[in-house]
């Protein structure tokens, strides 16, 4: 805006007043009630303390009552335009002549521009500066401002009420329909996009708005498919003794006695058989001949070895073997031969030693502590499963040998010589008892109770670690014996005659099975599983602690049996035939094998091949299968 000028009179000062109130127009909001305005009133002031020369008082304000008058408690700006000073008088002339005329005193200047919204003036307002011309150029320079004020716009009125709605407008022109989505369910035969089958989904839109998805519309497409088709089981509830199992039925043994299932004679590959015991009778599957059970992994007690055999080619024509408690680790040879060890079962072999005439070896249960026999030799230790070996004790015809579980208590026959016996580990040894044909011995797990077989004569017992020993049985071609842990159950083969057992450490002894040339024996830990070779004949096993045996094959020629703790891992050595091992990791082939369980015990089986059922899950309430 242009400066206003004005020479001190109030007069002078009419526009600037009429500019001013110009300035406070009112300021509408669209939809909101009328802005404050800005009013301003020009009032002559006196000479004084605001103006020495006296001049123009400029308030400004806005009017808050809205009645068009600036009254005293709306100003809120005051400003001061002063008059300049007069002129002093010039020096008198000469007598007679006036002197000259004084100069004008300076005029004083209005500036007013707009000031934007911010510290001065929150909703923006006009900016009023006012001085005295002090160049006389008719324009207030910023030098020449002597006073700055400001008129402020008020703040925006509230919104006003919203005016009548207007009347609806007509109805638009209806719009065409949108494309539909289609989807389309059909079957899916077996292949590649569902093995067994299922259904195929289909979507897309209908852009032709046939109402039918043509191949063209498709835009995705998915498959629902059927899983694997499973054998169904049809429930039976059994309360009588026995049934003849079908494939795919489960059986409900409902009886105070035991149900015996007979398992199905001729079923397919993957057919099942499910028994669970209802009845406090519980129940037993039996098999048809050539069927056996895998039950390894199965709770109860493993049963005995000897169903098949595995040949093991390291060790030929062998003639002494024994093995740790768990089956894993093995020592064999054979014949003016190296001693092989094992430690995978009979998978792979190692040579120790040297070439020696081997006659018998003894095992700690961990397998770490070892004795042999060398026939017209010396006894020989190892205390790290045979890799090194120590020469003990004397040259002599050693024939056989036995160990306590933790390989310290050892006990040695020669032939026609005495027993000697070792309380460390096979350093020093002791005579025991009389020259003999002593063949074979045992020894229960600590080595307190020992048992000594007599070629031609008796059987001997000893409860105190060999130092005492106590005539037993009958003289007979004793060629074999082995002992349970605790030595209470004992086994002894006679060459051309029976299998003798005894259920009291060796005092009264029952004659078992039939005459053959028994060679060779072992024993489970607990006694209930046996083995026995003969020359000639195979191997048999007991699980019954030799009241009946069966015959299992194997090594036709026997001269040496081992077996594990459980009875479940056997290896035997004989005359023309490598070692041969067996895991027994199922149930006694054809109609001598079973497996039984109690009330609340069940079992699924399923078909392999061969004549073999395998369990596929298995609940064992009792905690305990009878596996034979």
């Amino acid at each position: 805006m242009k400066n206003a000028r004005t020479n001190g009179g109030p007069a002078a000062l009419l526009s600037l007043a009429l500019l001013l109130a110009g300035c406070g127009g009112r300021s509408d909001d669209i939809g909101g009630s009328n802005g404050l305005s800005t009013l301003s009133s020009v009032s002559a002031e006196a000479v004084g303390l605001h103006c020495t020369s006296g001049g123009s008082k400029i308030s400004a304000g806005l009017d808050a009552n809205d009645d068009g008058t600036l009254d005293a408690a709306e100003v809120s700006s005051v400003q001061y335009v002063c008059n300049g000073a007069a002129g002093s008088s010039g020096a008198a002339g000469a007598a007679g002549a006036n002197g000259a005329s004084g100069s004008n005193g300076r005029a004083g200047l209005v500036a007013m521009t707009a000031e934007p919204a911010g510290a001065n003036c929150a909703a923006g307002g006009t900016k009023i500066s006012v001085g005295l011309d002090a160049n006389v150029s008719g324009v207030l320079d910023a030098g020449e401002v002597s006073s700055t004020g400001y008129v402020c716009r008020g703040a925006n009125g509230a919104d006003g009420a919203d005016g009548a709605a207007g009347a609806d407008g007509d109805p638009g022109a209806a719009g065409s329909n949108g494309l539909s989505n289609l989807i389309s369910i059909v079957s899916e035969a077996p292949g590649t996009n569902c093995a067994y089958g299922g259904s195929m989904v289909s979507s897309g839109v209908d852009t032709d708005a046939n109402g039918a998805l043509d191949p063209g519309e498709i835009t995705a497409t998915s498959y629902n498919c059927n899983g694997a088709p499973g054998p169904g089981i049809t429930w039976v509830d059994v309360v009588a003794m026995a049934v003849q199992a079908e494939s795919n039925t489960g059986y409900l043994a409902d009886s105070a006695s035991q149900v015996v299932v007979t398992l199905p004679a001729s079923p397919n590959i993957g057919d099942l058989v499910q028994i669970s015991g209802a009845g406090t009778g519980g129940w037993k599957i039996a098999q048809n001949g050539g069927q056996s059970v895998i039950v390894q992994g199965l709770p109860g007690r493993m049963p005995p070895a000897g169903a098949t055999w595995v040949e093991r080619n390291s060790v030929q024509d062998g003639h002494a073997v024994a093995s740790s408690a768990d089956g894993s680790k093995l020592v064999a040879a054979t014949w003016s031969d190296q001693i092989f060890t094992s430690t995978d079962s009979g998978a792979t072999w190692t040579a120790r030693d040297s070439a020696r005439l081997w006659q018998a070896f003894g095992s700690s249960a961990d397998g770490s502590k070892l004795v042999a026999a060398e026939y017209e030799g010396q006894l020989y230790t190892s205390t790290d499963s045979g890799v090194t070996w120590t020469a003990r004790d004397s040259v002599r015809d050693w024939w056989a040998v036995a160990s306590s579980a933790d390989g310290n208590k050892l006990v040695a026959a020669a032939w026609n010589d005495r027993l000697y016996t070792s309380t460390d580990a096979g350093v020093t040894w002791t005579a025991r008892d009389s020259a003999r044909s002593w063949y074979a011995l045992a020894s229960s797990a600590d080595g307190s109770k020992l048992v000594a077989v007599e070629q031609g004569g008796r059987i001997y017992t000893s409860t105190d670690s060999g130092l005492n020993w106590t005539p037993r049985a009958s003289n007979r071609q004793w060629l074999a014996v082995a002992s349970s842990a605790d030595g209470s159950i004992l086994v002894a083969g006679v060459n051309g005659g029976q299998l003798y057992t005894s259920v009291d450490s060796g005092v009264t002894w029952t004659a078992r099975d039939s005459n053959r040339q028994w060679i060779a024996a072992a024993s489970s830990a607990d006694g209930s599983r046996l083995v026995a070779g003969t020359f000639g004949d195979g191997v048999y096993t007991s699980a019954d602690s030799g009241v009946t045996w069966a015959a299992r094959g194997g090594v036709s020629m026997a001269r040496a049996i081992a077996s594990s703790a459980d009875g479940s891992r056997l290896a035997a050595v004989g005359a023309g035939s490598p070692l041969l091992t067996s895991i027994g990791d199922r149930t006694t082939a054809g109609v001598g094998g079973s497996l039984s369980g109690a009330q609340y015990d069940a079992i699924t089986l399923q078909y392999l091949d061969g004549g073999v059922f395998m369990p596929l899950n298995h609940l064992s309430y009792s905690g305990s299968f009878d596996i034979r």
